[in-house]
């Protein structure tokens, strides 16, 4: 949603803020329009460390995601209005940068999408964050929207999403995006029109409620609605009609669609204890940015349970981090009996800084002239705890740029000689 969205608190409220697009009074997407895939991975498994949750079957075909959307695809074509074709080429007028763009959107489109299918919401719907932020994940300055939705405060508080100092849910891709998608089945159950409920999305329900009961539900034609609303409104729906028309039919504007293996995904993994961002990354085998990208609520470098117990991760990222949680948990356990927790928040930031507690003397008496080989799911973090010594020695000792590690690898864990 842009700045001049008008968004207002709800008592009925989560109304002001949502957008989609559509054609006539069109019914909801039927529940399974076409066959159903292979259990998608990105659908919310559940993988906690001290759990054996089982990855989900991840075997999903590249195609199905763009299939899949225009299965469900509920609104006007791309020559329903001349303004749909006109966006759509300015959309593609450079195919590379566009093809670039949407394969970076592709693992977050694909989560949205089957967000939208599970509350039976038309599939152009999914591209609303495209109109909105391409799908990054945008910081908003205070009283600004934020997140691929851009939701503005006031919105996010009727809808129950948390925002402060520590965590923005408005960046919190599956919590925002199904809040979102429940907000737009509803809209559609008191409009009837998928038009309507884009234009409830971008300019609040209570207005376009009030324009209806004064001038009566749009006929079919046109399929842009010639009701009393502001250009940026009209505007917004034919630029979800536009990307929709480009996903009908890509070679019409000399574009191809990216393919999205199913191992880079989305998958929400739930964790039952609070780590800095730096280890989660280093559990997964990935770097901070990364996994910060796709998990952009948290915003003082710490994944806090307490607002989330979840991260999300590429598909082919879980079983390292599952099992490098599994490691860390097993390791906590013998050196402090009958527990299986992870060390305190406070003393898990030290590590990640590279501060064990342990004096030099001390570290050196305990693990002169040792060897450690990297077993499956362990990560650098992880092994410098267990023998008591600070990342950046283990680092140095073995001559490492940064904190990967590969199973097989034997790392010296003292100083050498």
């Amino acid at each position: 949603m842009k700045t001049s969205r008008r968004l207002r608190p709800l008592p009925l409220a989560t109304s002001m803020f949502l957008a989609a697009c559509a054609s006539g009074p069109a019914q909801k997407p039927a529940q399974a329009p076409a066959p159903a895939p292979a259990p998608h991975v990105e659908t919310s498994h559940t993988v906690a460390p001290s759990r054996s949750t089982p990855v989900a079957n991840s075997a999903v075909d590249d195609g199905n995601i763009w299939q899949n959307l225009r299965n469900s695809f509920a609104m006007a074509d791309c020559d329903a209005d001349p303004n749909i074709l006109a966006w759509a080429r300015r959309y593609t007028s450079n195919p590379q940068r566009f093809e670039d763009q949407l394969a970076a959107a592709a693992p977050r489109l694909a989560y949205v999408q089957q967000v939208a299918e599970r509350h039976h919401v038309a599939g152009e719907f999914a591209l609303v964050p495209w109109v909105e932020s391409q799908y990054r994940p945008v910081y908003g300055a205070k009283g600004m929207p934020s997140g691929m939705w851009q939701i503005m405060p006031s919105t996010a508080n009727a809808m129950g999403i948390r925002v402060d100092k520590n965590f923005d849910g408005r960046l919190d891709v599956p919590a925002a995006t199904d809040a979102i998608m429940a907000l737009l089945s509803r809209y559609h159950d008191d409009l009837g029109d998928w038009r309507l409920v884009d234009y409830a999305f971008n300019a609040g329900e209570f207005g376009i409620k009030r324009v209806v009961s004064q001038h009566g539900s749009p006929p079919d034609e046109p399929v842009i609605p010639k009701m009393p609303v502001k250009p940026v409104t009209r505007e917004h729906l034919v630029k979800l009609l536009a990307i929709a028309c480009v996903i009908r039919e890509p070679d019409r504007f000399d574009v191809s669609l990216p393919s999205l293996p199913s191992e880079q995904r989305l998958v929400k993994v739930e964790i039952d204890n609070s780590m800095p961002i730096a280890r989660a990354a280093s559990h997964a085998g990935m770097s901070p940015d990364d996994l910060k990208d796709i998990n952009a609520a948290f915003r003082n470098g710490v994944i806090d349970t307490k607002a989330s117990p979840y991260v999300m991760l590429p598909s082919n990222k879980v079983e390292q981090f599952r099992n490098a949680l599994t490691a860390e948990n097993s390791g906590n356990a013998q050196s402090v009996p009958g527990t299986a927790t992870l060390p305190p928040l406070g003393a898990a930031l030290s590590a990640a800084d590279g501060d064990d507690g342990a004096s030099p003397d001390k570290r050196s008496a305990s693990t002169s002239n040792r060897t450690h080989t990297v077993k499956s799911g362990e990560s650098l973090w992880s092994i410098a705890k267990r023998y008591s010594v600070d990342i950046k020695q283990l680092q140095q000792w073995n001559h490492l740029a940064g904190a990967v590690v590969k199973p097989g690898q034997v790392l010296k864990v003292s100083a050498p000689g």
